[in-house]
């Protein structure tokens, strides 16, 4: 979407296409939630994909309750975390250039030994219920509302099954307090994009603490 375009602009031609049969429906990526309602004023919006899991909580400011109130299914991608959420710590330094977290801020040197703490805590949580960190971390998306559709990507087949289980996963209200308390925006180190990159999204930012 070039933000220089009126969404409704944008929309609109969508929605043209829609009606001459050449698209199905119409979907968005990383929008706030007043951009979602300008777009589905202008014709209804199916989907809304954005970032969403345990270290990634901005889409509770405003665009998931738009969602619900909208009747607009809730994408959300990277449900692990990028891989982070998972048994195995991720290593920064193999990350090649081409790897979209070479430059998230969250994976710098700076940042990352604080998450790595947030992650052995992840990991406690999970071996108590027993599941693994990745299942437990789409589990608690599953648990937050109907509306909401995690993505998991992988490469491997034993990762798919794995994914697939968090499915009948059942969370107690103390395990989902837990995961609540132990990582959120304020637990966190550092942005889940670089300046550049967040320049180029729509979606609500939370307020740092002066």
């Amino acid at each position: 979407w070039d933000k220089n375009v009126p969404i409704e602009d944008s929309v609109g031609a969508m929605a043209d296409l829609v009606q001459a049969g050449k698209v199905r429906s119409i979907g968005l990526s990383e929008v706030s939630a007043a951009t979602l309602r300008k777009a589905h004023a202008v014709y209804p919006i199916t989907a809304l994909q954005t970032e969403y899991s345990l270290w990634t909580r901005n889409p509770e400011i405003a665009v998931l309750d738009a969602c619900q109130e909208l009747g607009v299914a809730f994408v959300a991608f990277s449900p692990v975390g990028r891989g982070f959420l998972s048994d195995v710590a991720v290593d920064p330094a193999t990350f090649g250039a081409s790897d979209i977290r070479f430059t998230q801020p969250r994976f710098a040197p700076d940042n990352y030994p604080s998450n790595l703490k947030l992650l052995a805590g992840l990991q406690q949580i999970a071996r108590e219920a027993g599941c693994t960190s990745a299942q437990l971390a789409l589990a608690w998306l599953l648990h937050k509302a109907p509306h909401i559709i995690p993505i998991p990507g992988t490469t491997r087949i034993d990762h798919l099954r794995e994914n697939l289980d968090a499915a009948d996963l059942k969370l107690s209200t103390d395990v989902l307090a837990q995961l609540e308390q132990r990582i959120n925006q304020t637990t966190v180190a550092g942005s889940r994009y670089g300046a550049q990159a967040t320049g180029e999204v729509d979606t609500e930012m939370f307020q740092t603490p002066v």
